[in-house]
């Protein structure tokens, strides 16, 4: 159940010729995620400022740039070799904040305490992928609802003026992209340990693990 994240290849094809460019010119690739984050600011601005439905064009256009750096910064790691522990620390954080800055701007149009309640379940996938990946499963990905869905619904929601209808899907998807996670991430450990495979051995492997499937 990947959702639109079972497109990443595709997109990341369309983005190949971004990428040679920025390699040839050397550009970093925490300067991308920082890129991104800043994306994803200017789109809650414009959702909160600006009314629905004219609200809805530069918010898909943000927020498609936000994807596209997330996709960018980890593909420009490893095609100058340059993916590190603490890029893989930022790339994370980046994606957090990212999501976080992107629902604050329901802020301005929506009670507090569902938009509380979306930005706090939008984080629970990314834990759950972290945590497996630390104790030796693969990092999963994907949705239900994972980070393009929930980019896809902002933009909804800034298109047709339904910010609760809306943040209440993030919310109750994000709680079971979290739950689907949890389940696949248990049974890759169960099926592990079964098969006698060993753990990570220390913090350093567990990290590697993780770091390899969000760069």
């Amino acid at each position: 159940m990947n959702g639109l994240y079972a497109l990443k290849p595709w997109y990341a094809d369309r983005l190949a010729s971004v990428r040679a460019a920025l390699v040839r010119r050397d550009v970093s690739p925490d300067t991308l995620t920082w890129c991104g984050v800043l994306c994803a600011g200017l789109a809650a601005a414009a959702l909160g400022l600006l009314p629905a439905p004219y609200a809805a064009l530069p918010v898909a256009v943000l927020l498609a740039a936000r994807l596209a750096f997330a996709n960018l910064d980890g593909a420009l790691a490893r095609d100058t070799g340059r993916c590190t522990r603490r890029g893989a620390v930022l790339n994370e954080l980046g994606d957090r904040l990212a999501d976080l800055l992107m629902l604050a701007g329901f802020l301005f149009v929506a009670p507090p305490w569902p938009v509380a309640a979306a930005a706090l379940a939008a984080t629970l996938p990314s834990w759950v992928a972290l945590a497996g990946a630390a104790a030796g499963a693969p990092r999963r990905n994907g949705g239900p609802v994972g980070k393009t869905e929930r980019c896809a619904l902002v933009v909804l929601a800034a298109a047709t003026g339904w910010y609760v209808p809306v943040l209440a899907v993030i919310a109750a998807g994000s709680a079971v992209t979290a739950g689907v996670r949890l389940v696949w991430v248990w049974r890759r450990l169960g099926d592990a340990a079964e098969a006698g495979a060993p753990l990570p051995a220390d913090a350093d492997v567990a990290r590697d693990k993780a770091r390899a499937g969000s760069r």
